[in-house]
């Protein structure tokens, strides 16, 4: 596996104690030894007297709790960065609160060549419309401005912009007054990004890592591609994670691979898989995602990039190459091609060689029963996003508005992804929504869809566990001996057992169970907060003053 890691200092034996220690190796840890950047013990308080003299530290965690670092599975680096930086429409609670927010934008950067937003999102606003561009024109001074929609797959743009891209207006896409998808979406995207200058990237890429750590992420799995990003850009965040402390990065580049020398490429670019968003399909909320069945709210089915003897293509030459493959598909028209061409590859193959490539799926969100079983069939790891129900799921949310209450109601079927032995890995597909791990595990165990719902202990676990899975390991992501020392420390309230059924809530309460607790994500309540975060033995984060 390749993997982009800082230099490490000389390790040192550090003893930690007086905390509870989340380890399936002790229940009832309050102890931990890290030695030479993995676990070596955990344990009990009175054991733990028979360290304290032969290590170079010792912490006194005075009642912190110490769990895995997180593994967030699908971000986007440098628009995290970029979205954390720059102008965050995030918040904007209707069309005209946004036009304000671009103008301040405007006039607080008078030398920004390119004006870079993210975050807009027309289903939270009263008027239920994007801005059009002559109001963009108008708020941001006639200056080219680049404005994504939250879900990346549709943009709003100024005049000046359009001006940068020549033959914009014959791209298949483009709209006069209207946001632009496909290919004049890719070209424009293309436009603003080459107007960030190397010290404006690295900067971005900085300010996310470091939010990361911030959160108790140890691990990033960067998702990019030709159709998101650049080499330029996926390189220089590898060789950045490379020389300084902070999580760890895994690359992915999503670009089709055809044989042995397209996969020696994605290699040579230090990606460990020609997967992550390798678009089969697009977005709910740009109309995008491909349905077998016209949307609500829309006389049509959506785009599909590739078919099923597209994605038979590309799983045969990866698995061919030991290279992983994957895909970014959401409507369940796409999830059928990514099924239907993984089954070709299987005939071709043999199912236990495509089974053994451990390839994936992002999104995943209009699955059906017949895929759910083809994805455990297939050994697919799902790589999905649980605060896409948090922000658009329920009777009156974004997914009823575009599919209808009743197909609204199957999408994220966690549960049943879990009963039929798919694993699954989560995260935040950053910026799309925040970066917000605890955020993601309490959206998981309380889904807007009551029978989705998976216990907070198999949700923490997809958040730690299911991201190191997702690349090939299956020896970290857990506070065991022989694991990385990868692994945070929380300042939280009461450790609790949480589960779907109330019965199994309290039964697992009691202490007889041996189940290690985590802390009451219950809706209302105050989530953890990160102390310190620390990849490979080595500290990234440290919260002072606590």
């Amino acid at each position: 596996m390749t993997e982009s890691t800082a230099p490490r200092a000389e390790h040192r034996t550090v003893l930690l104690r007086g905390g509870e220690v989340h380890s399936p190796a002790d229940p009832f840890a309050t102890a931990m030894v890290v030695e030479r950047g993995h676990i070596a013990w955990v344990g009990s308080e009175g054991a733990a007297d028979a360290f304290a003299t032969g290590v170079d530290e010792v912490i006194d965690l005075e009642g912190a709790l110490v769990t895995p670092a997180f593994t967030d599975a699908h971000v986007h680096t440098t628009a995290t960065g970029l979205a954390l930086t720059g102008l965050d429409l995030s918040g904007a609670r209707s069309l005209t609160e946004a036009l304000d927010l671009v103008r301040a934008h405007s006039a607080a950067h008078p030398a920004d060549t390119v004006l870079l937003g993210h975050g807009w999102d027309t289903a939270r606003w009263p008027e239920q419309r994007p801005p059009s561009r002559a109001q963009l024109d108008e708020a941001s001074g006639g200056r080219p401005l680049y404005l994504p929609r939250v879900d990346v797959h549709s943009a709003v743009v100024t005049t000046a912009l359009l001006d940068l891209v020549p033959g914009i207006t014959d791209l298949a896409g483009y709209h006069p007054d209207a946001p632009l998808t496909a290919a004049a979406h890719h070209a424009v995207r293309a436009a603003a990004h080459a107007a960030i200058t190397p010290a404006q990237r690295a900067a971005a890429q900085r300010a996310a890592l470091a939010r990361a750590a911030s959160l108790g992420i140890g691990t990033v799995h960067e998702c990019a591609g030709p159709e998101i990003s650049d080499e330029d850009d996926f390189t220089s965040l590898l060789e950045l994670a490379g020389a300084e402390p902070g999580p760890r990065v895994v690359g992915y580049w999503a670009e089709r691979v055809e044989g042995a020398k397209d996969a020696r490429r994605i290699r040579e670019l230090g990606a460990i898989g020609a997967a992550g968003d390798l678009f089969v399909d697009g977005s709910l909320g740009s109309h995008t995602a491909c349905l077998h069945t016209p949307y609500a709210d829309a006389a049509h089915t959506g785009t599909g990039h590739l078919d099923s003897a597209a994605v038979a293509a590309h799983v045969t030459a990866c698995t061919e190459a030991g290279l992983q493959a994957g895909f970014h598909a959401i409507g369940d028209a796409a999830l059928t091609a990514v099924t239907d061409g993984i089954r070709t590859a299987a005939d071709t193959l043999g199912l236990a060689r495509v089974r053994a490539a451990r390839h994936r799926v992002e999104h995943a969100e209009m699955l059906t029963p017949e895929t759910i079983a083809a994805f455990a069939e297939f050994g697919l790891t799902a790589s999905v996003q649980p605060a896409f129900d948090a922000a658009w799921g329920g009777g009156d949310g974004m997914y009823a508005q575009r599919l209808g209450a009743e197909r609204a109601r199957t999408l994220n079927p966690y549960a049943a992804l879990l009963r039929a032995g798919v694993p699954l890995a989560f995260g935040s597909d950053s910026p799309v929504t925040p970066l917000d791990p605890w955020g993601t595990v309490r959206a998981a165990a309380f889904h807007r869809t009551p029978e989705h719902r998976v216990s907070a202990r198999a949700a923490f676990t997809a958040h730690t566990r299911g991201g190191w899975r997702a690349i090939g390991r299956d020896d970290a992501g857990v506070l065991v001996p022989g694991a990385p020392a990868d692994y945070a420390l929380w300042r939280t309230r009461e450790l609790v057992v949480q589960a779907p059924d109330d019965r199994v809530a309290r039964w697992s309460t009691d202490p007889r169970s041996g189940t290690p607790g985590l802390p009451d994500l219950t809706p209302g309540t105050e989530l953890p907060r990160c102390l310190r975060t620390v990849v490979f033995g080595q500290t990234v984060f440290e919260r002072l003053n606590e």
